[in-house]
């Protein structure tokens, strides 16, 4: 479903506060009348690969695509998803697929949805890049706060939500070995956020790519250091991986081509934003005229107001 809000305020991020960035990501709703309650669903857990399941986020807003990666000493749960609440049910789901005592969290990125079940695991060794943990020290609990006011639901979820201090943090580049298959861990920001982590497992070529490339859903610009060139330049790398299943944040399960996909869809805003500055128009115009020309372009693709934001991001790129 998608629920638009107003531009101007869209436009507005681009003071890039982590109030107004918030905006993006909380624009969609539940049906009118059905209560909103974005915790993992237990028993939808799918094997993908030898090593590797997936709890689907069945397009549920605010609730991730969990990772399970189970190996012969350890298990490595990637965005156990939000509140105490998510993060017991993919431990119940875990312990369906995983005898494991040793456990390692990880996660995509700093947003609530994707962390704060980490408070069901207190004794899990969490790993983080370190631009990571920076997003987190810095913001992390103001995005908390943010998701929290949202509605009761939402702050009944996310009472006496916190972040770990960290295991290990890792600089770009980290491999986990689990016995018998092994996990790289690679930053990849800055890009939807300074600390986009995505994870490759080897072997199995499963690749969970964060917010980078989702199957229909529009990029999201969240953070002040954004970068339009840095996420082109990390989504040719992720696409020179072999990667034969692509796991994004959200949304549908897929194949590699959509990192191809989200690459042109990018390079296209890039393009036509670069076209429209040279014509003299502000970014508040030609967020406001790519919006509509993509939202016709790319119909099948979830939250077309998001193109707004990266818009302002190529015009700050821009000399």
């Amino acid at each position: 479903m998608k629920v638009f809000i107003g531009l101007a305020l869209i436009v507005s991020l681009f003071a890039f506060s982590t109030a107004r960035a918030a905006e993006v990501f909380l624009t969609t709703r539940p049906p009118t009348g059905d209560k909103e309650w974005p915790v993992v669903k237990e028993g939808t857990t799918r094997k993908i690969s030898p090593h590797v399941h997936v709890i689907p986020s069945e397009s549920v807003p605010r609730v991730p695509n969990v990772g399970i990666v189970v190996g012969s000493k350890a298990t490595m749960i990637i965005d156990p998803g939000m509140g105490l609440l998510s993060g017991q049910a993919v431990a119940r789901e875990m312990a369906k697929v995983s005898n494991n005592s040793e456990v390692y969290i990880v996660t995509t990125h700093l947003h609530p949805e994707h962390t704060t079940g980490e408070a069901a695991f207190p004794t899990a060794k969490i790993i983080r890049a370190k631009a990571q943990h920076q997003d987190i020290e810095e913001a992390g609990m103001r995005w908390v706060e943010i998701f929290a006011k949202r509605s009761p639901e939402l702050a009944e979820i996310l009472r006496g939500a916190s972040f770990r201090k960290p295991d290990e943090i890792f600089d770009k580049e980290k491999t986990v070995d689990l016995g018998g298959v092994r996990v790289r861990m690679m930053w990849v920001g800055p890009a939807h956020t300074l600390g986009d982590t995505a994870f490759f497992v080897e072997g199995d070529n499963v690749l969970f790519s964060g917010d980078l490339a989702m199957k229909n859903i529009f990029p999201a610009f969240a953070m002040p250091q954004s970068s339009m060139r840095a996420w082109l330049a990390r989504l040719d790398e992720l696409e020179r991986l072999p990667a034969t299943q692509v796991i994004g944040s959200h949304g549908d399960l897929a194949d590699a081509s959509i990192i191809k996909a989200n690459r042109e869809l990018l390079a296209a805003i890039q393009r036509r934003a670069g076209e429209l500055k040279r014509e003299g128009k502000s970014a508040d115009e030609a967020g406001r005229q790519l919006v509509a020309e993509f939202e016709t372009k790319y119909k099948d693709w979830d939250q077309p107001i998001r193109v707004i934001p990266a818009v302002a991001v190529v015009y700050k790129e821009m000399p």
